[in-house]
């Protein structure tokens, strides 16, 4: 085990309508080597030999790839570090005796489940508006290598795809707004020949979606792109604007 001793400042919270506040709790025998989350299944476990309530926060993967770890740390998203989700933030990262802050995604359309944990169900929503491609699968599948795509366009294509849909975007921008999600989803498809019939629709329908959850407007801070576990490019912003400004002129 490890000795670094931390006091750690957690927002609690018991639903929606509650009014959640901070809560102090003092950590020991914290190894440098441990995940920040490997650190909270610590502090949960002394809390429910104590018998008191554990404190809920999302999880899954721990491998930085599936998106439901959701920490503001210390006034950042997914805390100190770049590149890297919270399930990857290791404690080596921080010194003993430090205080950390430990807070859900703010925003309005990431309602509070309860203590660290929202309902992200919006960037659902989002997605079910427009992105997808149909297709005909009635044994009829086109092999992939079938369309000759130009490799810069595939590794556009690509970077956008490995949005893995966090949501520390939109807790980061002063503004909540989710424009980098929707622009990397809407990038990964309209670079690509089999997302082009489409793409009128899918990028009007997607940035209505967009509005209707209650999201803000982007104004260019680029606090997103600095937070982003998987570093989304703002390129894909200037894309998405310019598909939507497209479908609107062109709507029929």
């Amino acid at each position: 085990m490890g000795n670094m001793k931390l006091t750690l400042k957690v927002w609690r919270q018991n639903g929606p309508n509650d009014t959640g506040k901070i809560v102090d709790y003092p950590v020991s025998d914290v190894s440098e080597d441990m995940s920040f989350l490997e650190m909270l299944d610590v502090l949960n476990d002394n809390l429910v030999r104590k018998g008191e309530d554990p404190i809920a926060f999302d999880h899954d993967c721990r491998e930085g790839i599936c998106g439901m770890c959701s920490l503001f740390i210390n006034g950042e998203a997914h805390g100190p570090g770049r590149g890297i989700t919270t399930c990857q933030l290791h404690m080596r990262k921080f010194k003993d005796g430090d205080t950390i802050y430990v807070e859900p995604w703010k925003s309005a359309a990431f309602p509070v489940i309860k203590d660290l944990a929202t309902n992200r169900g919006a960037f659902d929503r989002i997605q079910a508006a427009g992105g997808f491609v149909s297709i005909n699968t009635s044994g009829n599948l086109v092999d992939g290598n079938a369309l000759p795509i130009p490799k810069d366009d595939a590794d556009k294509a690509f970077d956008a795809a490995t949005c893995i849909g966090c949501g520390a975007c939109v807790a980061t921008c002063p503004n909540g707004s989710a424009m980098l999600f929707v622009a990397a989803k809407v990038s990964q498809l309209s670079l690509l020949p089999q997302g082009r019939p489409e793409a009128k629709r899918r990028a009007l329908a997607m940035v209505e979606q967009m509005d209707k959850e209650g999201f803000g407007n982007c104004s260019n801070t680029g606090a997103c792109e600095i937070e982003c576990p998987k570093q989304i490019s703002l390129e894909h912003i200037a894309r998405l604007n310019r598909e939507y400004l497209v479908a609107t002129v062109t709507k029929e």
